[in-house]
């Protein structure tokens, strides 16, 4: 039986969300209206409205806003120096309570590549679909995502990461890492959610940097890479960003190409845009 979350409709409402950003978003610049995008995807426009409201915590209008290539700039603008004032005292507020909630820890190359290394998995509902959570026995390894309900090639994705390691099935060990990364609530800094980084060196630098970018942030490549001293290590940077194995907690969503564009996401720009939407929801809740 799956583990269910603090808010049973999430599920169903983001299959509602992303039919939503499939439409609207080639429109982007027409602004389509409630009524129109409502009627795509088969609901009248109040019942449209709740369902966004409910899941967002915005209105579809305030959504389609947050996402937009015009919004993503602004971000740009407003986070330019944002890896640098993450951590200064004064940085608080809502856009914090996700990152400073998370402790991290690398595991060692010699555990890597030993043979026996054992990780449990489980598939549990989220606000963005099913996801698919793997567990090392010091905390979360792997946060990836189930598309049309394919488990298998979710397992195998995560599989391929740890190419010597052990995957076993146990909800039982992977529901509370999943309840802990996608309920608002359970995010305090007296529990922190432990996540276990399993990469290169550079990898897990590059990751350790993105935990420090807060919600309703962004950055870029370029600037992760000037960040770690090395500014012309952009293309390498995107690599690493594009392995992350803890999706959403390590928040590869919130890096953007210079421009703004979106570019790729390991589990789809649709997911992508509806993450930044559901974040500028809890950012602007708080």
């Amino acid at each position: 039986m799956l583990d269910t979350l603090s808010s049973p409709p999430a599920c169903a409402d983001y299959a509602v969300v992303t039919r939503a950003i499939a439409y609207f978003s080639p429109r982007f610049r027409a602004q389509a209206s409630v009524e129109e995008v409502a009627s795509h995807v088969g609901l009248s426009p109040s019942h449209f409205q709740h369902v966004f409201k409910r899941w967002a915590g915005l209105t579809p209008k305030a959504f389609l806003q947050a996402v937009t290539l015009e919004r993503a700039r602004e971000l740009l603008r407003d986070s330019a120096s944002v890896l640098d004032a993450a951590y200064d005292v004064g940085l608080s507020g809502p856009s914090r309570l996700h990152d400073l909630f998370v402790a991290h820890e690398a595991l060692t190359p010699g555990d890597y590549r030993r043979d026996g290394l054992e990780l449990s998995y489980g598939f549990h509902d989220s606000p963005f679909g099913e996801a698919i959570v793997v567990a090392a026995p010091r905390g979360m390894a792997g946060l990836g995502f189930v598309d049309d309900g394919n488990r298998a090639a979710a397992l195998a994705d995560m599989a391929r990461r740890w190419p010597r390691a052990r995957l076993v099935a146990d909800e039982a060990v992977t529901a509370p890492y999943a309840r802990r990364a996608f309920d608002p609530a359970l995010w305090r800094p007296e529990t922190p959610l432990r996540i276990v980084m399993i990469g290169t060196d550079f990898e897990v630098r590059v990751w350790e940097t993105l935990l420090k970018v807060p919600m309703g942030r962004a950055t870029t490549y370029s600037d992760i890479a000037v960040r770690l001293g090395k500014p012309k290590a952009a293309r390498a940077v995107g690599a690493a960003v594009g392995r992350n194995p803890v999706s959403f907690v390590v928040p590869c969503h919130r890096v953007l190409g210079r421009s703004g564009a979106l570019t790729g996401y390991h589990w789809g720009l649709a997911r992508k845009q509806a993450i930044i939407g559901w974040e500028a929801g809890r950012t602007a809740a708080g």
